[in-house]
Parts: C-alpha cells; sequence; structure tokens
C-alpha cells in the first residue's frame, strides 16, 4: 500500500512541484491549498482545500484523508508567504498575519495530524524552512522570525515525537527560481514608498533577492530533498537546500563552534 502524503501550501512554486513529484514516484498525495481551483485529480494525487489560517479547513482536510486512507504517514508543512517590511514600518496586522501563516499554521496541521501518527507509531513531518531560519536579512525580520520559530519547532517536536518513531525534519531552502515574488511576498507600502528613510536600501536590496529568486534554479532539489527524507530513516534533522543554504548555514556552525570554544560552552 502507498505511503500517503498530505502537503500545504501546493498551489504553486515547490509545493505544487513536491506534490506532483512525490505523486510520479508512487506516493499517495493530497496536495492542500486554498486557491478556489485547487487542480485536477489523478490516481496518486488527490487535491483538497487547505487554508491553514482556518482551523476547522485544517481539520476537514485531515478528516478527509483519513476517512479516504485510514492513515497520514507523510506531513509536509510548507505553506508560507514573506513580509517585506522594516520592523519600524511592520503593521500589527501584517505581524500577526506572517506569524498565522508560517508558524500558528504550521502547528495546527501538525497538531491534527499528530495524534494518528503516535497511535500508528509510525510518521515523517518535513517542514520547509529557510536558510533565513538561521541567519537575518535586511527588510525581512518578521519573516525571519517566524523561520527561526520554524526551526525552534522542529528542536523541541522530535524530542516529543520520538517515543512514538515520529520523526521530524526541517528543510532550509535557499532562493529557487519560483514565483514568490509575485505570489508569495507581502510588501509594506511605507517601507517601499518614496518618502521612506529605508528608500536607499530598500532600492538597493529588493531588486538583489527579486533577481535571485525570478532567475533562480528549478526547485526540484527540493522535492528530492523531500523524498530523500521519507524514504532515509537516518537523513539528517536539518537539511540546507540551494546555493545560499550551502553557503551560509555552515558558516553559522562554525560560528557557533567559535563561541563554544571561547566561551568553553
Amino acid at each position: 500500500m502507498s505511503k500517503v502524503v498530505l502537503i500545504t501550501g501546493t498551489g504553486s512554486g515547490m509545493g505544487k512541484l513536491t506534490a506532483e513529484f512525490l505523486a510520479e514516484n508512487g506516493y499517495m498525495v493530497y496536495a492542500g491549498s486554498r486557491g478556489a481551483d485547487v487542480g485536477q485529480n489523478s490516481d496518486n494525487l488527490k487535491h483538497i482545500y487547505l487554508d491553514v489560517r482556518d482551523t476547522s479547513s485544517i481539520k476537514n482536510a485531515v478528516d478527509t484523508v483519513m476517512e479516504n486512507e485510514g492513515k497520514i504517514d507523510i506531513l509536509v508543512n510548507n505553506a508560507g508567504y514573506g513580509l517585506l517590511a522594516t520592523v519600524e514600518d511592520g503593521t500589527d496586522e501584517e505581524m500577526f498575519d506572517q506569524f498565522n501563516v508560517n508558524v500558528f499554521g504550521l502547528l495546527k496541521v501538525t497538531r491534527e495530524v499528530l495524534p494518528y501518527m503516535r497511535e500508528a507509531k509510525s510518521g515523517v513531518i518535513i517542514n520547509i524552512s529557510s536558510f533565513l531560519g538561521k541567519m537575518g536579512l535586511p527588510l525581512l525580520a518578521h519573516y525571519n522570525a517566524s523561520k527561526y520559530a520554524v526551526e525552534g519547532i522542529v528542536d523541541s517536536l522530535r524530542f516529543e515525537t520520538m517515543p512514538f518513531n515520529v520523526r521530524v525534519h526541517s528543510i532550509q531552502s535557499g532562493l529557487f527560481g519560483t514565483n514568490f515574488v509575485k505570489e508569495g511576498l507581502v510588501a509594506n507600502a511605507q517601507t517601499t514608498s518614496e518618502d521612506s528613510p529605508y528608500k536607499e536600501l530598500v532600492s538597493h536590496f529588493v531588486p538583489i533577492v527579486a533577481k535571485a529568486i525570478n532567475e533562480g534554479p528549478n526547485p526540484q532539489p527540493i522535492a528530492d530533498a523531500v523524498k530523500y527524507i521519507i524514504e532515509n530513516e537516518d537523513a539528517d534533522i536539518f537539511m540546507p537546500v540551494g546555493g545560499e543554504a550551502e553557503t551560509f548555514v555552515p558558516l553559522r556552525k562554525e560560528f557557533e563552534q567559535k563561541v563554544k570554544e571561547t566561551f568553553g560552552i
């Protein structure tokens, strides 16, 4: 019997690609998204409505998978977006929305799925994080903070689920060629206004990031990493994928090692 995968945020980009790739490789995939047109079903790929901001939507989606398949073997928490704003300009609503999707949504979907994995004494949870969960960049403090939170969740949750044979992993993604700039990035109006005191920083930094995403490599390595983690019990807990992640995350590890050596920790 095929392994059953539930993945969030499959409307486009790496989520869509990963869902299709796993289905092509024999997994029974339930692709959750909040788009009105959720996509065409196939034998191994079923599109379902799932909005990580809506607890009832999450419950309905998980109930659908359980009713149809009787199990959920793998959860891929992929849904997320980025807020482009200075800390000074970010509004209450923008701050809450950033964490509501990237952190609270991930926690709620995981909370709904875990009882079934725990009872089955088997499961894999993969959180699509970012190299920005290990380092910061200007104008992305809220996004950085949300991804740091995801890394913290993985750090703790893996100990909670270990007795039940449920593995928890993080993929720390670099910048890939997706439509993230168009559909996954929300810009604060004041930060990007002509009279912003941060105008010089915005005009320099934003085009660099936009170019890196718009002209970046195909996100297939993310899908490959998801499949690798599923199929290898000894896979690393945290897996940097992509140029930026593979360059900067190890540097962070070197920094931590230097701190340990300096302070005798």
